[in-house]
């Protein structure tokens, strides 16, 4: 069983969501945030497998709340809820580690979908549209650090990489899936799938977004 919390300030909204995730046999919604501050309290309390997040609430916006509940480390993922498809809500929610958006006129089937998707660990997300919001708002990128020369610093997540997992990080913030890597890199894909997996691991990335994220902070990837 999938819970949900649901953390919008519209109650029609709150309602037609509950309705609609009450609906189905494998979900359940276990509580109701009206503002940024009780989805944060709450998610401690319930520990949902997933917050569905609106980002215009008053006080503490969605945004600081998903940073604020994935830097609290437990298992909830949170799935933005943007008006548009492409931007600059849905780019600060990714990197606020959030595990994927939808767009608030989404069809219920892709709610559905999305919800379980998150659920299970996946991303909503596919990594080349994460690209294309990181080069539309690469501007906000900050700077990287520097050491006392002046030159960029090795950012430490890289440092247990091997070069061929550097190599996969690489092309997974280029947006390349399994299957464009295994037959670029000439690699069996169950090979990929496990670099993957251990790219994700040493640089502790939550999921593929969060190493298309990673990728540009770390400039192994540049705006194109």
């Amino acid at each position: 069983m999938t819970t949900v919390l649901i953390a919008d300030d519209q109650p029609l909204q709150r309602f037609g969501f509950r309705m609609l995730l009450e609906s189905q046999d494998d979900m359940t919604v276990v509580g109701e945030a009206t503002n940024g501050s009780e989805a944060v309290r709450m998610t401690a309390q319930l520990r949902p497998d997933v917050v569905l997040m609106d980002v215009r609430m008053p006080g503490l916006d969605g945004i600081e709340a998903t940073r604020r509940i994935a830097a609290a480390g437990n298992r909830t993922r949170v799935l933005i809820l943007t008006t548009f498809d492409l931007d600059e809500y849905a780019y600060s929610g990714l990197r606020a580690g959030a595990s994927g958006f939808l767009v608030k006129d989404a069809q219920p089937e892709e709610l559905l979908s999305g919800i379980r998707a998150v659920a299970t660990g996946d991303a909503v997300v596919a990594p080349g549209l994460t690209r294309r919001l990181l080069d539309a708002y690469a501007h906000h990128l900050p700077a990287g650090p520097h050491d006392a020369s002046g030159d960029a610093a090795e950012d430490p997540r890289l440092a247990s990489l091997t070069e061929r997992e550097r190599e996969i990080l690489t092309v997974i913030g280029k947006g390349w899936t399994n299957m464009e890597i295994a037959a670029r890199l000439h690699l069996a894909e169950s090979t990929v799938k496990t670099h993957v997996g251990r790219v994700l691991a040493k640089t502790g990335s939550r999921d593929r977004i969060q190493a298309v994220i990673l990728a540009y902070d770390t400039k192994l990837v540049h705006p194109s």
